[in-house]
């Protein structure tokens, strides 16, 4: 079987950790996680990761917390970072080889974000999570997992959710609601379909990125997606 895309970047988002739980990490889910990549490493696919922290920690309001945006989004950057440690150890338990690198210091815990590390580290078919998003209050996890994957020139970001791809409305709310299985960055904008923040959509677009949506919690949809099966949603220029 013959992956499709050399490079991936997959955006996770923080609550799909979670599982069942509503606070946290679920080592099942974990576990799981670490199996899909591991068969899409072993394809040779070479797999960079961004995960949110939403599981932990999420900008709260700052009338109600009292806590002013930059300060919370510098906690939230933290517990990308514990996300990106609990990530790390189920993959090298199931035996994958990778290297936690984030964009705020911490010597201790992680190699500092340098491009041409992480790059090296692909090319010798390690997995390389990115912690601490962009580094920089006011950016989102999104805007980090697109800004990565253009740095490190991936062929595809894998945004991997709970719904199976990009509908008309939202499924869990709307039963009427339609998949699409192509839409171009410009439906996309014209219809306010939210795919990922503004920010990051629009790296995407400017750069010809495209973005696939699908369902992560799926087994062995991650596999599929990468061997170019019809799996999810793909945003690309058309």
């Amino acid at each position: 079987m013959l992956p499709k895309y050399k490079r991936i970047l997959l955006k996770l988002s923080g609550e799909s950790l979670m599982g069942d739980k509503n606070f946290g990490m679920d080592s099942t889910v974990i576990s799981q996680y670490a199996k899909s990549i591991k068969s899409i490493v072993e394809l040779g696919v070479q797999v960079a990761i961004v995960i949110g922290g939403g599981n932990i920690y999420r900008g709260m309001n700052e009338a109600e917390t009292g806590i002013e945006r930059a300060h919370g989004d510098y906690m939230g950057m933290l517990a990308t970072v514990i996300n990106g440690m609990a990530l790390q150890a189920g993959l090298e338990k199931a035996g994958v080889y990778t290297r936690l690198q984030s964009a705020i210091k911490m010597e201790q815990i992680a190699e500092p974000y340098i491009r041409r590390r992480a790059i090296r580290h692909l090319e010798k078919g390690r997995v390389v999570i990115f912690g601490a998003g962009t580094g920089n209050p006011y950016f989102t996890t999104d805007t980090a997992g697109s800004l990565r994957a253009i740095e490190i020139n991936a062929d595809v970001i894998l945004k991997g959710t709970r719904v199976d791809g990009i509908y008309t409305a939202d499924p869990e709310k709307d039963p009427t609601a339609t998949k699409y299985e192509t839409i171009t960055f410009q439906e996309c904008l014209s219809k306010n379909l939210r795919v990922m923040d503004m920010t990051a959509f629009t790296l995407c677009m400017e750069n010809n990125l495209p973005i696939i949506v699908f369902d992560m919690n799926k087994p062995n949809n991650l596999k599929r997606v990468v061997t170019g099966e019809n799996v999810g949603t793909i945003v690309n220029k058309g």
